[in-house]
């Protein structure tokens, strides 16, 4: 199977994923009903879509093309809205948060979709132990060269984002230790880590036919890279950022994501090499397991910085970047987080120990997902109808 042309998109837009937790308002453990919520959802106009996903206690909401911050949560705020409404109807709640951390992943079902019945049959326990979530940020690209050299650049700062969006330390009724254990579930995936060093187009489709010829992948979606190209839509996707427990959280980091690509395609900081890959794997392990407190080594000077010291740096050469993009709010939520208690995982720890409960944490996630902490859910109005449907990148 040959590579799909590189569509044109344009520079720095953005699309956003968000992958959902469905639980029910009784013990809060995962609930398998999201084709009824999708059911529900049928008729109401939106900004974007809802997909499933693989199991069929999860949910997927996505923008379309957004050109700023602004936009992606107004757009994310609308889609929440109505499927908090839709899950209100059938007495479920969703929630953000990396993992369910309580759930145990034997009882999930595979949604019945021909691709997802696929994944289980070749990858057997790992398809269900896949009822995971994430946050996906697209960033359109001109042409595939720039893309190449945009997901190299972006490479370098995995671990900020790691650490950033970190929000599953707990897995099975457990905390785990890692800020973000849900990346634990992706690496298992024999084709997941970082994507192969090529900067033209033309190198990576000569690595794709060499990949496809082995009868091991058969297209992009058989990659589970950190960040990987997506021709079909002119992006790079990066796919390590844990779903955050709000939609402003998810906004903001998209605005980080889109200033970071702004500064790495105005300035080239950088001179990308393999080498810069040499630290990769110890620098995503630190941002899983210790999150902000994590060790980061400059893969240019192997000086030894905190991710928390390293993201603050990073907030001030983005600053002119941000005020070009009009993303300075994403930046300035982002800082004041930093300045508490720094990532989600901080969150849902300091709910537990002052709950000792775990579905209560869940039950107030699902408050925080709905904009309604700290108050018991009441019943709404029915979303607004926004007059168009998605959009694709």
């Amino acid at each position: 199977m040959s590579l799909e042309p590189f569509a044109a998109s344009r520079p720095l837009s953005l699309g956003v994923e968000l992958e959902l937790q469905i639980v029910n308002t009784h013990d809060y453990d995962l609930a398998p009903v999201a084709a009824d919520l999708m059911r529900l959802l049928r008729k109401t106009r939106l900004p974007g879509e809802v997909k499933p996903e693989i199991t069929s206690s999860m949910i997927e909401m996505a923008t379309g093309i957004c050109a700023s911050h602004a936009q992606v949560l107004a757009e994310l705020r609308a889609i929440r809205d109505a499927l908090v409404h839709a899950a209100r109807r059938l007495d479920v709640g969703l929630c953000g948060g990396g993992t369910h951390p309580f759930q145990d992943w034997s009882r999930r079902r595979i949604y019945d979709t021909p691709r997802f019945h696929q994944v289980a049959e070749l990858y057997g326990y790992l398809s269900k132990q896949f009822t995971i979530f994430g946050q996906h940020v697209h960033i359109g690209c001109p042409n595939a060269d720039e893309a190449l050299v945009l997901l190299h650049g972006m490479s370098r700062f995995i671990p900020h984002l790691i650490a950033l969006a970190a929000s599953s330390p707990f897995v099975q009724n457990t905390d785990t230790g890692f800020n973000s254990a849900r990346l634990n579930s992706v690496f298992a995936f024999p084709l997941s880590g970082r994507a192969p060093f090529a900067l033209t187009w033309q190198e990576f489709q000569v690595y794709f036919a060499k990949m496809t010829r082995t009868g091991v992948v058969a297209s992009m979606k058989d990659f589970y890279w950190d960040i990987r190209p997506k021709p079909e839509f002119g992006t790079i996707e990066v796919r390590v950022l844990d779903t955050p427990l709000t939609v402003e959280k998810a906004a903001a980091l998209a605005g980080y994501i889109q200033c970071l690509a702004r500064w790495l395609r105005e300035e080239s900081p950088f001179v990308l090499t393999e080498d810069d890959y040499l630290p990769y794997t110890f620098n995503r392990f630190q941002a899983c397991r210790f999150g902000l407190d994590g060790t980061y080594v400059d893969p240019g000077t192997g000086e030894h910085r905190t991710l928390r010291d390293e993201i603050v740096r990073t907030f001030e050469l983005l600053a002119p970047h941000a005020a070009m993009l009009e993303a300075e709010p994403a930046i300035a939520l982002l800082r004041e987080e930093l300045a508490h208690l720094g990532n989600d995982a901080g969150w849902i720890r300091a709910q537990h120990a002052r709950e000792h409960l775990l579905p209560e944490v869940v039950r107030q996630q699902t408050l925080r997902w709905s904009g309604e902490f700290g108050r018991r859910p009441t019943p709404s109005d029915a979303p607004a109808d926004h007059g168009r449907g998605p959009a694709k990148m």
